[in-house]
């Protein structure tokens, strides 16, 4: 049995207390005090309705239905790819939900779908689109952007888009990257956001936002801007936005030519806020212009020289250290952004590899004034263990998706600041590495679209008694 599911029971959470939506958290606690104001009650072992096999432990009256493995072809006849990742969900017809899905493929093993449109041919990333009923029934699949490379999430936009990271600087002018693939059969560069409309063809590479480790993205509807988030995993990361030159809701799109910038904690240059928090931790910050956010390399530099190229400009200026910067949405105007590996190491828990030395980190950035604050730290794996993807509920309750060593869960953070076990991936053998990824609400909240990426790769949906707890 997982150290987490026997200690579920008597662990508290802890977190550090900030005003607003997450006001009145505790620090700390002790063994038994874990409120369970926000939670669903006990996980227990459910079937899909698929197939009758048991993927998925959700608290009793939630159904899921999972759809659209790797190796299944689309409707469209072309075959799905692997690694399912960050998604987003759109209004479709008739009730129906329009998901924009990404593939987190990586290394130049050739483009799925038609390689005609890829932005790339030798690249097996992209993202695909599918039209879903609430019950998890596919109406309509395809690829809808290819070529591209280790798309890990990205963000919703309101015009209708969804916009996807290239979690890479890969290309024929850097070296190979950590997994050793051959960077001179790439035709072009990577590293880049890409604009995906529901219907439509998807834009080319958005160059003036950065060529570095995507992750997610964030878009301020009142100023234009773009949050982007940074996931640079042996290297500090950044927290970043792009200016358009024309705000999107009015451009109907994200143009290039704008102005990338890194957050910075005034006062305090170079500030690292991936080591452990005080409570109640909240910070003054400005921007630092990054004058090169898409340098050309020369003579082929080593992939850890070009994946922090970016970054290193922001922290010359004395940009803020984050450790591997994943998931982010707005809510109401205040960005939500996980720092993966931020805090401390708990005691009893073994430092992650790569950069940063915790079990994960919330902040939040207010838009309208600047203010940045943490509204959680993991007191350790057992609470909780390395968050990834996030979204919102309806109610405002933060979906965490986590990307841990052990069982992984989903997890809620009601704006109490309660955090509660919603999901549990049943392990399966040979299928290693498995991590939810890409929640997100359906229309009108009926149903929770989630991803499994892993080896393999798959998509659920997930309804049921929403009014019960704090989802």
């Amino acid at each position: 049995m997982d150290r987490r599911r026997f200690l579920a029971g008597t662990t508290t959470l802890a977190a550090v207390g900030v005003a607003g939506p997450f006001a009145g958290v505790a620090r700390a606690g002790q063994a038994g005090e874990l409120r369970p104001g926000g939670g669903y009650g006990p996980l227990v072992p459910v079937r899909d309705e698929r197939d009758g096999k048991v993927r998925l432990h959700l608290p009793e009256g939630f159904r899921y239905r999972s759809f659209n493995p790797a190796g299944e072809a689309f409707t469209d006849g072309t075959v799905t790819p692997g690694r399912h990742d960050g998604m987003a969900a759109f209004r479709g017809p008739r009730g129906d939900a329009i998901l924009i899905r990404n593939h987190e493929v990586n290394g130049p093993v050739g483009a799925f779908g038609d390689p005609a449109r890829a932005y790339d041919p030798a690249a097996g990333g992209g993202t695909a689109t599918l039209r879903v009923t609430r019950y998890g029934r596919v109406v309509k699949s395809g690829p809808s952007l290819n070529g591209t490379q280790m798309n890990c999430s990205g963000g919703p936009m309101p015009w209708g888009a969804w916009v996807t990271c290239e979690e890479t600087v890969n290309g024929p002018d850097v070296g190979n990257d950590f997994t050793g693939q051959d960077n001179s059969k790439l035709q072009r560069k990577h590293g880049y956001i890409f604009e995906v409309p529901v219907d439509g063809a998807p834009g080319g590479p958005i160059r003036n936002a950065g060529r570095f480790a995507h992750e997610s993205v964030a878009f301020d509807p009142l100023t234009g801007a773009i949050y982007l988030t940074e996931d640079n995993f042996a290297f500090p990361s950044g927290f970043y936005r792009y200016l358009p030159p024309k705000n999107p809701l009015r451009a109907g799109r994200i143009l290039d030519g704008g102005r990338l910038q890194m957050l910075a904690v005034r006062g305090e240059p170079g500030k690292d806020l991936s080591a452990g928090q005080p409570a109640g931790a909240a910070y003054a910050t400005s921007w630092v212009d990054i004058d090169d956010p898409d340098p050309a390399f020369t003579g082929t530099p080593s992939n850890d020289t070009a994946i922090q190229a970016v970054g290193n400009q922001g922290r010359a200026g004395g940009a803020a250290i984050f450790s591997r910067l994943e998931g982010a949405i707005n809510h109401h105007g205040t960005i939500y952004f996980v720092s993966t590996q931020g805090g401390a190491t708990a005691p009893g828990d073994t430092p992650p590899s790569g950069f940063g030395k915790g079990r994960g980190q919330v902040w939040a950035y207010e838009t309208w004034s600047g203010r940045l604050k943490l509204v959680y730290e993991s007191p350790g794996a057992v609470t909780l263990d390395l968050p990834d993807n996030i979204t919102t509920s309806p109610r405002g309750t933060l979906v965490l998706c986590e990307d841990g060593g052990g069982d992984n869960y989903l997890r809620g953070l009601t704006r109490r600041g309660e955090i509660f076990d919603f999901s549990r991936l049943e392990p399966v053998a040979g299928d290693t590495g498995a991590e939810f990824a890409g929640s997100t609400f359906g229309p009108g909240g009926h149903t929770l679209y989630v991803n499994v990426q892993s080896s393999q790769g798959v998509s659920f949906a997930i309804w049921g008694p929403w009014h019960r707890g704090g989802f």
